[in-house]
């Protein structure tokens, strides 16, 4: 017995099947007329063209959308043994392996083991940024506080997001008036677009610097983030501090000079016949000595200048350190002191230094006259070949043997050291910055920064420790520092 209607009232089939001139991609097959065995044939293939695994399709092909309205006894007599035909699904479903290349691999979508976001690798966590950044929403709830905000005003963040901005970031002015009070960033003018860096308090007494910025999705619509920036005050005060003791202590070395100068200059013009001509030598020789003395500090001043913002120049020289050392003692012994308490040892043969002589010069002018002035006893000055700062931590084995190569890695040291009261261990990492001083017999506390610089600045190394003899030893190595077109 039939059941459903007949088989001429079908309903249609939703395949694709190629090489058949009855039926395209995308269209409705209905007609009968076509022969069973090729339209198999047929659909096998353009199955297999388009890449369906033909287990999938027997799956897919046995899934019947119960809701669809096909009767599933249409056509078939149940007394005949016929075979059945597929059944057909709800909806034309679309070629699963249409539009996909098999040889061409999907593109990857991140690595899920790794737990990396592609499209997050140039995102910036807040918590990396080094001032502190607080947002707070158009409600005025703070939904951002890094981890340098909470470092600087000493709040959890978990205790300042969804706070209000005013109660978790409370402001004031140098005067003692309310920061957001004053400002109003949800009101006031909409042409506002932030407040410009300026100085306020944190409870406490805190100094930091806050600027903000109102953002609007529109120039005349109201705010919707309120950013604001953090950041600490201690580093600019350290700087401030510095230059106001610098200033203090250029203004105290240049008055005692100029003091003399004017004095003697002044007393010279308006009694010039009372002096005889050896007190007149005496007075022109101290004022050519302090302006000397201003002269040194006026330089001094600019070597700072120059290293601090790296344009300190070294004009490269072939340099005898030994006779340079040498030519100093002799200064020394001529201007009163004794030629026994200096000691020169040289150990030959040194290599052939390229440096600036004029810099050279004053950093063993710098290290003799801290030892003459501050040390006792002999100073002694050891002038060795040395292995070049660069190579003197890798290991021997890996060392060049080629000439050139170990003549470029060659380096000279000298070191300077004394017999007095030496250098306090916890002053030793402070010997070498700007207006250390090791006691009260003068000097303006630059010598030995200006001199760790120009070392540097040559690529050697200057450190400090204690002398056989338990005073101060310095010990600086340079680089031969040959010219690359003498290689």
């Amino acid at each position: 017995m039939s059941v459903g209607t007949s088989g001429a009232q079908k309903a249609p089939r939703a395949r694709d099947v190629r090489g058949t001139p009855t039926s395209r991609r995308g269209e409705l097959t209905t007609e009968r007329e076509a022969d069973p065995a090729l339209e198999a044939e047929a659909e096998a293939k353009g199955d297999s063209e388009a890449g369906i695994d033909p287990e999938a399709k027997a799956e897919s092909d046995a899934e019947v959308d119960p809701g669809a309205g096909i009767d599933l006894g249409a056509g078939i007599d149940h007394g005949a043994k016929t075979d059945p035909e597929p059944k057909a699904d709800a909806e034309p479903q679309a070629d699963l392996g249409a539009g996909v290349d098999p040889e061409v691999p999907p593109e990857p979508k991140g690595d899920p083991e790794a737990g990396i976001d592609p499209g997050a690798e140039l995102g910036i966590d807040p918590d990396d940024l080094p001032d502190g950044l607080v947002v707070a929403d158009e409600h005025g709830r703070v939904v951002c506080f890094n981890a340098a905000a909470a470092r600087i005003t000493a709040v959890p963040a978990s205790e300042a997001l969804g706070r209000r901005l005013e109660s978790a970031l409370p402001l004031e002015d140098l005067e003692g008036r309310r920061w957001w009070q004053l400002t109003e960033p949800y009101g006031g003018l909409a042409i506002r677009n932030g407040q410009p860096e300026r100085n306020l308090l944190l409870p406490g007494g805190r100094e930091v610097l806050v600027s903000a910025r109102y953002v609007r999705t529109n120039p005349a619509g109201p705010v919707r983030r309120v950013v604001v920036s953090l950041r600490d005050t201690e580093a600019r005060r350290r700087t401030e501090r510095s230059h106001a003791e610098l200033i203090a202590t250029v203004a105290h070395e240049l008055r005692s000079p100029l003091t003399s100068v004017k004095g003697f200059t002044a007393t010279l013009l308006a009694k010039w016949e009372r002096f005889t001509d050896d007190q007149k030598k005496l007075m022109l020789e101290t004022v050519d000595a302090d302006a000397n003395r201003v002269t040194r500090l006026i330089a001094e001043l600019l070597d700072i200048s120059r290293i601090d913002s790296g344009r300190l120049e070294v004009r490269r020289q072939p340099v005898d350190i030994g006779a340079a050392v040498g030519r100093h003692i002799q200064a020394y012994v001529a201007s009163g002191q004794s030629a026994d308490r200096f000691l020169l040892r040289i150990e030959q043969p040194l290599p052939a230094l390229w440096a600036d002589p004029d810099k050279i010069d004053q950093v063993l002018s710098n290290l003799l006259e801290n030892a003459v002035r501050h040390g006792e006893g002999t100073v002694t000055i050891d002038v060795a070949p040395s292995a070049s700062p660069r190579e003197r931590g890798d290991d021997e084995s890996t060392a060049s043997t080629a000439t050139v190569a170990s003549a470029a890695n060659a380096a000279t040291s000298v070191t300077v050291s004394d017999e007095g009261t030496g250098i306090p261990e916890e002053s030793m990492n402070r010997v070498f910055t700007r207006f250390w001083r090791g006691s009260k017999r003068g000097g303006t506390g630059l010598g030995l920064y200006i001199v760790k610089g120009i070392v540097e600045a040559h690529g050697g190394t200057i450190t400090v420790g204690r002398a056989p003899g338990g005073g101060a030893e310095f010990r600086f190595t340079l680089p031969v520092g040959t010219p690359a077109y003498l290689l």
